[in-house]
């Protein structure tokens, strides 16, 4: 078989051009909808001291050169802007947002790109349900804006103008698994619990491990369908920057929007302790050692940032996810202008 017509081809950008039009009418949307409402847009810097210090994701290094050559210190695109959003709402920013280029590698495929758009946005003083509502009418907007009044993906639809249903993380894994999670803490409950329900458990899975099997296999596939769903409530492990939840200590205040079965954002009541936050940090990349043999710096400005930050929330939205569903593309590859060849 010939090789696929490069991007570039005349002919090739024609079939792409509706998708990347529709792209720019959500955008636009966008912003004027966080600028209605007192949200500033800022731009913050891809280079970062740590990406972020999540076990599972993986970073692009860099290095920045003193100009004489002779001094060399290791740097990171990031994987999320929000250490530097955080650093913005301790110096006193109070409702933000951000449409950032983010990079994470070892990720590519139809819901997947090295470099994509994240949306994330604050709210200095305000509860994370007020993020709920938040994505609800975004989700709303970008229909409107793409022209269309259902979100579809590989045969699943769902009405962006419903109110979406939510869903705690128990009552998910009680419904669609048939597993109490919050009475199985240790790994050896869990994963007896998982193996009941005829989940696949290697030897070496921790705890964490087989929640998120449990949730990729019986879980994702059944949300977002019809109308999106809010799956909220997740165990405090399961949560890294998010504060507990006060009526339940055993989760967080964290949720994820999930439309046609996709994962479009992720959003928390922010943890502001600056101790238990470097605990959670140093463990997470503990884990990352014990499983991929590295571990990335901690961003010891960010930490001392968190001492002067307001009690806040904060999301993360995967805006090419986002177009994708509006525009019912098949692939990430063609809401991009440019995506990265295949390598």
């Amino acid at each position: 078989m010939p090789n696929p017509s490069p991007r570039w081809h005349r002919h090739v950008h024609a079939d792409r051009r509706p998708f990347l039009m529709a792209r720019g009418r959500i955008v636009a949307a966008i912003r004027a909808w966080f600028g209605e409402r007192g949200f500033v847009e800022v731009d913050v810097p891809a280079l970062q001291v740590s990406p972020g210090n999540e076990a599972h994701l993986h970073a692009f290094a860099t290095e920045l050169a003193s100009p004489d050559g002779q001094v060399r210190t290791p740097l990171h695109l990031h994987t999320s802007p929000e250490f530097a959003c955080k650093k913005l709402l301790a110096a006193g920013e109070e409702r933000l947002f951000t449409l950032a280029h983010v990079y994470r590698n070892r990720e590519r495929g139809p819901l997947h790109h090295p470099e994509f758009t994240m949306l994330e946005w604050y709210r200095a003083d305000e509860p994370y349900e007020a993020l709920m509502a938040d994505c609800a009418a975004l989700l709303a907007l970008a229909a409107e804006a793409a022209g269309t009044t259902v979100m579809t993906y590989r045969g699943r639809t769902a009405d962006p103008f419903a109110q979406p249903e939510r869903l705690t993380v128990a009552d998910a894994f009680a419904r669609l698994a048939g597993i109490d999670l919050l009475a199985n803490p240790d790994r050896d409950g869990l994963a007896a619990a998982a193996r009941d329900a005829s989940v696949r458990i290697a030897p070496d899975d921790g705890w964490s491990d087989i929640l998120s099997r449990v949730l990729v296999e019986r879980i994702e596939p059944t949300l977002g369908q019809g109308r999106p769903t809010i799956l909220c409530e997740y165990p405090v492990a399961e949560a890294a920057l998010a504060r507990p939840k006060p009526a339940d200590p055993r989760v967080a205040e964290r949720f994820e929007l999930y439309a046609c079965g996709i994962e479009l954002a992720n959003a928390f009541g922010e943890l502001t302790d600056p101790t238990e936050q470097r605990r959670r940090l140093v463990a997470e990349m503990d884990e990352k050692e014990r499983v991929y043999g590295e571990r990335y710096p901690l961003d010891e400005d960010f930490l001392a940032a968190l001492a002067s930050m307001p009690p806040a929330s904060g999301a993360a939205l995967g805006l090419d996810r986002l177009v994708m569903l509006a525009t019912g593309a098949r692939s990430i590859d063609q809401v991009l202008w440019a995506p990265i060849p295949d390598v």
